[in-house]
């Protein structure tokens, strides 16, 4: 199997990491605009079967190229590439999968379902942790019931040693945040699919060993799950984990217009507020401190006839062995299985599918083990 992944930055990183040491695979390319930072990532976190060089990923010509000599193709740039890399892929004859993290691309790119079903490739977006793996987790636990009726995702990577006044650090892209905390929120209630806003419906949870945390609203993370279940399932949200206060603090930035792409004049000079806002998190909040990630899905339903509710969560470190942080695996690893389950003619799906209906939950989660991403269930009352 030969894949390959485009983008050097962290998550790009841990997906070479994962891939080279993966079974089976006898080629891994890694590909950035930056064509030195991808070499040093090469060497870094890859093997002897690791190779490098430059793409830009807004050059479709140059990316249909590339991709003629893999069988899947991941990217781990950010979002607004993915439609084009996914055409060069699907034109290269190779499987593409991305991180996502926006509805409008990603309704783009099932624009594309007859293409990808006539070149015979699988393309599936939004792989990451969330939208991503909570999206085939939560496939594997609708399964269980007899009649599911509702469901609720909480997820968040956090520093494991909070510091004020946001006690949040970047764990990845400051864009990819900005418009988490932005976009439009998809959920669905009393079986109506509704929109909320970003940053609201502030609730309070906890997480033995970790304390009292909180969680509200935010965009992206339900990806396809609404299409999939919205017939199914009478309730369905999904919500950021958060330390307690993060939200008003940041929904004040966003208030006060911190998240507007319209540029203004600062000392003569004419800048957007949101790529100030994106590099002053950038600048202040990357600490490199050790992270956790936290997921809880919790499933309410109907087992023979009783009301039953299954709750899946998972509690993962940062890997000092490996150098790897919470974030980068529990992002990076679930994206990688897909692609090689692809290559390797596990998933037998083609088109545009969302990964609910492509992945097999039960193989899906066998890998992740094998990566010490643990998830622990059990029955509640």
């Amino acid at each position: 199997m030969k894949i390959a992944v485009v983008g050097a930055g962290l998550m790009g990183r841990a997906a070479v990491y994962d891939l080279a040491r993966a079974e089976g695979i006898t080629k891994v390319g890694v590909f950035d605009i930056d064509s030195q930072l991808a070499g040093q990532i090469a060497r870094k976190y890859g093997l002897k079967n690791t190779v490098s060089g430059r793409l830009d990923a807004g050059n479709t010509v140059q990316a249909r190229k590339l991709f003629k000599g893999y069988d899947a193709v991941i990217s781990a740039v950010t979002y607004k590439y993915n439609p084009g890399l996914a055409k060069a892929a699907i034109d290269a004859k190779a499987h593409f999968f991305d991180l996502g993290g926006n509805n409008s691309v990603v309704n783009e790119e099932f624009k594309l379902n007859q293409r990808a079903k006539k070149a015979g490739v699988v393309v599936i977006p939004d792989c990451g942790l969330a939208p991503g793996m909570v999206s085939v987790i939560t496939a594997g636990d609708l399964a269980r019931f007899d009649r599911p009726e509702s469901l609720h995702i909480r997820v968040g990577g956090l520093p494991q040693k909070p510091r004020p006044p946001l006690n949040y650090q970047m764990l990845f892209s400051a864009e990819g945040l900005i418009n988490e905390y932005y976009e439009p929120v998809v959920a669905i209630k009393k079986g109506k699919k509704t929109i909320l806003a970003p940053l609201t419906e502030i609730e309070s949870l906890t997480f033995g060993g970790i304390g009292r945390l909180e969680a509200f609203t935010t965009s992206g993370g339900t990806s396809t799950l609404p299409k999939t279940y919205g017939k199914v399932l009478k309730n369905l949200d999904y919500k950021t984990i958060r330390y307690p206060g993060h939200c008003e603090k940041f929904k004040t930035m966003m208030d006060i217009g911190l998240d507007n792409w319209n540029k203004i004049k600062v000392d003569g000079a004419m800048v957007s507020p949101r790529s100030v806002l994106k590099q002053v998190l950038d600048n202040n909040l990357s600490f490199g401190e050790p992270d956790m990630s936290l997921v809880r899905i919790t499933t309410e339903g109907r087992v023979k006839g009783k009301k039953r509710r299954l709750v899946s969560q998972i509690v993962d470190y940062y890997d000092r062995k490996s150098g790897l942080t919470s974030m980068m695996r529990c992002t990076s690893f679930p994206i990688t299985i897909i692609a090689l389950m692809a290559a390797g003619g596990v998933i037998k799906a083609r088109g545009v599918v969302p990964q609910e209906k492509a992945v097999d939950p039960a193989y899906f989660e066998k890998e992740l083990r094998k990566r010490n991403i643990i998830i622990k269930r059990r029955w509640a009352k």
